[in-house]
């Protein structure tokens, strides 16, 4: 579990997510950037898939876990606590 209080694995798949997504923004290559689009597609659907299952065994809203989520990865330094 991730200091947040989200499983390590929603984390872990969110940062793979952004990775993808910048590597993308990195590419000048036209096939490269077609390549890589589709990994950061893959990695965004099951982050999106990891969120739903995870929301709806805990009975959470989903935009709300995904809205934790994203700041938790992106912004650290602001990470609240666990949720009560």
């Amino acid at each position: 579990m991730h200091r947040s209080g989200l499983p390590d694995e929603l984390v872990a798949l969110q940062q793979a997510a952004d990775d993808a997504h910048l590597q993308l923004q990195r590419l000048d290559d036209r096939g490269e950037r077609d390549r890589q689009r589709r990994v950061w597609f893959e990695a965004a659907g099951a982050v999106q898939a990891a969120v739903t299952r995870y929301a709806g065994a805990k009975g959470l809203n989903r935009y709300e876990v995904e809205k934790r989520l994203r700041q938790v990865v992106r912004h650290p330094e602001t990470q609240p606590g666990p949720p009560p």
